[in-house]
């Protein structure tokens, strides 16, 4: 496996148990609307995470062919943090907004960490 492939594992690894204890938070702690703000904000943060890897991924292979590249989903990935702040503005009763927000930043906290941890391991 190539370095990027490990980085990209790991990255996800990280973001499946983020959400996990996120779900664990919701369910047995006092602070369900938090936790399920979090939980949606992450999940975006994870769909949109997912999304950015493929697009660098066909990016870098129509770069090698010397092809036009498309580009990295910029709008897409707004679109869907647009959709998940409307959606927890609507519900306000279940989802905390500003929970949501961090929860949108935690793909990015992952890789900062992933960065962090194994710059120099591979």
């Amino acid at each position: 496996m190539s370095q990027y492939e490990n980085m990209i594992a790991r990255q996800r690894k990280w973001m499946y148990y983020l959400l996990a204890i996120l779900i664990l938070g919701a369910g047995f702690t006092p602070y369900p609307r938090i936790f399920l703000g979090l939980l949606m904000g992450s999940a975006v943060s994870f769909y949109n995470l997912y999304l950015l890897q493929k697009k660098i991924v066909d990016f870098t292979d129509a770069v090698a062919q010397k092809r036009s590249p498309r580009g990295l989903g910029t709008v897409s990935r707004f679109a869907a943090a647009a959709l998940v702040v409307i959606i927890a503005i609507r519900y306000e009763e279940n989802f905390h907004i500003i929970a949501v927000l961090i929860g949108l930043m935690t793909s990015y906290l992952v890789i900062m960490i992933d960065f962090a941890l194994f710059r120099n391991r591979d």
